[in-house]
Parts: C-alpha cells; structure tokens; sequence
C-alpha cells in the first residue's frame, strides 16, 4: 500500500547541499538525531502544559511546523551518516531509540485537550512503537529493517499534523464541539486500524523475504 516514505529518495535530493554545508562545518548524523529529539521532547511538554491552563490558539501550529523540520531532521542525519561515512553502532541506537521516544512524546502531549479519547490516544502511541518494534525485527531473521506502510512514520506525522491544524481552525467555524470531538478520535481509530495493518505487512513482508 502506498506510503509518504516512498517520497523519501525525492526529498534527500532537495537537502542534499544542506547535508553538504553541515558536514563541511563538522556536525555530524549523532548531533543532528540527538538535537531533533531534544527539541521534539522540549515542544511537546510545552504544548502539553500550556493547553492545560489555555484554549486552543496558534500556538498549536508550531506542532505540524515542527513535523515538517523534523522530517528533515530526519532525513538529514541519515544521509550524513550513509554518505559521510558517519555510520556507527552507538548512531543505530540513537537513531530507533530517539525517533520512538520523540514520536511518542509529540503524540501524547495531546492528551491536554479533554475532546481527545485518552485511551484511544494512548493505544495509538502504543501501537506507533509496536509498528517500529516489528521493523527493527527484521535483521534478527536477516532481513532488512522493514519500513512498510500504510501508516509509517512519516504517515503519522502527517496525520497528527492535520489534526492539530483541524483543532486549531475549527473554532473558527463555530460548530459544536462534539463534532470537534468525532473528527479527532475518527482520526485517531483509522491510525489505530491502519497501524495494525502496517505491523502485519512487516511481519509478513519479513517473513517472505526470509523464506
């Protein structure tokens, strides 16, 4: 099934000369991976305590602003690691370990707004770390590290993003809150279904190619 990882090669190619300039001034992959997962956690305990004690604004759009960045963020530390012969068994660690916990941090700050199902949020974010537990499987049969679909990564933060810009713009639309509410977790179930589906294609996919 098709997923915004297949975008993936198009994208390294626009930020490649970024890559180029970084590395010349010596950042290295470990600095970029630990530097995106800071800022993920320090975002996400912002947008957690101040919705606590504040309604919906604008702020919230730094969540799908920062998606996108860290998208790049992303991309870039693997292509300084693969093209700059930065590759190491501490990065590979950095790399799952940091993604994981700064997804899961993203997802669940969004428990501030009581119109999100908690539960249905929680299972999601579990859900998200089972999908990546199945991809980093594979090599223990030796296979690839699956990136399947149809909710990947990247599927996810697309998702999520478009859910804050719907929490940020439906006040203006003066509907109730209810439906407000139906949008969201709507949401929130078909990642839930969709994400089942990518740890069966992992699993299967894996298989396969072993047999």
């Amino acid at each position: 099934m098709p997923s915004i990882y297949q975008l993936k090669p198009a994208f390294q190619n626009l930020l490649r000369p970024l890559v180029q300039w970084l590395f010349k001034r010596g950042v290295t992959a470990n600095q970029v991976t630990l530097f995106a997962m800071f800022i993920s956690l320090a975002l996400s305990i912002f947008l957690y305590l101040y919705y606590l004690n504040h309604p919906v604004n604008w702020w919230l759009l730094l969540f799908p602003l920062w998606m996108l960045i860290r998208m790049a963020f992303n991309a870039i530390d693997g292509m300084l690691a693969r093209e700059f012969n930065q590759q190491s068994n501490l990065g590979a660690f950095y790399n799952e370990l940091s993604d994981v916990i700064a997804d899961t941090a993203l997802y669940v700050c969004l428990i501030a707004f009581a119109f999100i199902h908690a539960k249905l949020l929680l299972l999601v974010a579990f859900l998200a770390i089972l999908s990546e537990y199945t991809g980093v499987m594979a090599p223990l049969i030796g296979q690839q590290r699956r990136y399947d679909g149809p909710m990947g990564k990247s599927d996810r933060a697309f998702w999520f993003s478009l859910m804050t810009v719907v929490i940020v713009f439906f006040p203006l639309l003066n509907t109730n809150l209810q439906l407000l509410s139906l949008i969201c977790n709507g949401i929130l179930s078909l990642m839930g279904v969709l994400l089942a589906l990518t740890i069966y294609n992992r699993i299967k996919n894996s298989l396969k190619t072993a047999s």
